[in-house]
């Protein structure tokens, strides 16, 4: 046992030094959120029901377009495994990974205004899912806000990514943190009504948002700029370099990691809606579940991206036995790190809905919801990781199919029956997840061993 832990304690360690930074910046991204519903939900339950249904909607399509953003990180990754292994190809090799920052900026720009028609196109229809009136009143200004922060946040995640790629994870953790505070400050400010401003309630929180959004491409652009390894990058920009091709490319890759997040977050999205039916208190304690499982998600989320960076800088290298160490190392990372989650929030199920709310009702449902996210931390960890793990491959393809199968068929199917026709209410839709989560973690860790070992044979026929 202490011997295999000896073999595995260098990919912890290297797994960890990516993961940490990764871990804190996807928490940060999360805590915007989550200190929106707090200080929102302590103005009051109306505000906090339309944040939460806003978001719900905003969320969906923003997560297919940084999952679609996500596809550029294995693809500088691979880059780099090879320049560790052919140092007399570094200059061709960073002129690929340039063209792949210039192409990728093409691609977001293609990206946001996409995303924009999408969720804009939403706005007349916010009354037609069947939400309460005042809530959706509420919503709608608060929305529209976010919207706007989509294309300044879509910027920040391409300049993210690029940097996962080349395998430093540090500078976005820091922007994000520095955002962060901004982003809490201002909700303050805005929310409440302090240095001569109204109180504004969810369009405050809105506001926020979209001033701290501004602010972190604007950040990451200044710092590629002067540092002076990464501006030389930036040297082989030209408009020679755009490449239609390598869009097609950057489309072929991102799109399906996209599909694949999509599905999975419409899963969450879904239920928002179906919640909603049942009573704005529901929705409000549904809020409260889902961002405690969100903030354990996005530390799993970035043990999930260091999975991708690190398997794609072995593979890159040709070295297959440190793709399956690596891969196996962020499992035992994320089952330790979930087993830790699950245990706070089951123990502290009747303290954490205190955070957001003072309202009784709220109160009572949110108690129980907390210790189903609790229960579903091992499945929702397992695919996180099983996802990374193939995205690290490029095997981005059937994921999707597996997502479309286990989270809508599955997972939808079995919340909406337990929901209603069982009457279990808002308790029901958590058990769909559980078991569409865990559907989806076994079928990607089983393809993932599929393709490894197919690796494997053909490297042992090729040594022949």
């Amino acid at each position: 046992m202490y011997k295999r832990f000896k073999e595995y304690l260098p990919f912890y360690k290297r797994n960890l030094k990516v993961a940490l930074p990764v871990m804190l910046t996807q928490l940060g991204a999360s805590l915007v959120g989550l200190f929106d519903s707090m200080m929102v939900g302590h103005y009051g339950t109306v505000e906090l029901a339309a944040v939460s249904f806003s978001n719900a909607i905003f969320f969906t399509v923003m997560v297919f377009a940084m999952g679609a953003l996500m596809g550029i990180t294995p693809l500088i990754g691979i880059h780099m495994g090879e320049m560790s292994e052919a140092t007399e190809r570094r200059d061709e090799l960073y002129a690929k990974i340039s063209s792949l920052l210039q192409n990728g900026v093409l691609f977001t720009i293609l990206l946001s205004v996409l995303m924009l028609l999408l969720l804009g196109g939403c706005i007349p229809f916010l009354d037609k899912f069947g939400q309460d009136p005042v809530v959706i009143e509420a919503a709608r200004p608060y929305y529209i806000l976010i919207v706007v922060s989509i294309i300044p946040f879509l910027f920040f995640t391409l300049f993210k990514q690029f940097l996962e790629g080349i395998g430093n994870t540090f500078v976005a953790m820091i922007i994000t943190m520095l955002m962060n505070g901004l982003n809490i400050f201002l909700n303050w400010v805005f929310i409440f009504g302090h240095f001569g401003f109204p109180a504004m309630g969810a369009t405050g929180a809105g506001i926020a948002t979209l001033i701290s959004r501004i602010g972190m491409p604007i950040c990451f652009f200044f710092v590629i700029f002067f540092h002076r390894e990464w501006k030389y990058y930036i040297r082989f920009f030209s408009w020679e370099v755009f490449n239609w091709q390598e869009i097609k490319h950057l489309f072929k890759i991102g799109l399906p990691i996209g599909g694949q997040t999509l599905l999975e977050t419409l899963n969450f999205t879904l239920s928002f809606i179906f919640i909603g039916w049942l009573s704005k208190e529901a929705l409000a304690a549904h809020q409260v579940a889902n961002q405690m499982a969100d903030l354990t998600f996005m530390v799993a989320l970035g043990v999930g991206a260091a999975t991708t960076i690190r398997v794609s800088h072995q593979l890159g290298a040709n070295n297959l036995h440190g793709v399956r160490m690596a891969s196996n190392a962020s499992i035992h990372l994320v089952l330790l790190i979930n087993t830790i989650g699950a245990a706070l929030m089951i123990g502290l199920r009747n303290y954490i809905p205190l955070m957001f709310t003072n309202d009784p009702k709220v109160i009572a449902i949110a108690s129980q919801l907390v210790v189903y996210a609790g229960l579903f931390q091992y499945a929702d960890g397992m695919q996180a990781v099983g996802a990374s793990m193939l995205r690290g491959l490029t095997d981005v393809k059937v994921p999707v199919i597996i997502a479309f199968v286990s989270y809508i068929v599955i997972g939808l199917s079995v919340g909406l029956l337990c929901a209603f026709p069982l009457q279990m209410g808002a308790s029901g839709i958590w058990i769909g997840f559980i078991f569409g989560l865990t559907t989806a973690a076994f079928c990607f860790h089983i393809r993932f061993r599929k393709l490894y070992k197919r690796m494997l044979n053909k490297q042992v026929n090729m040594s022949k």
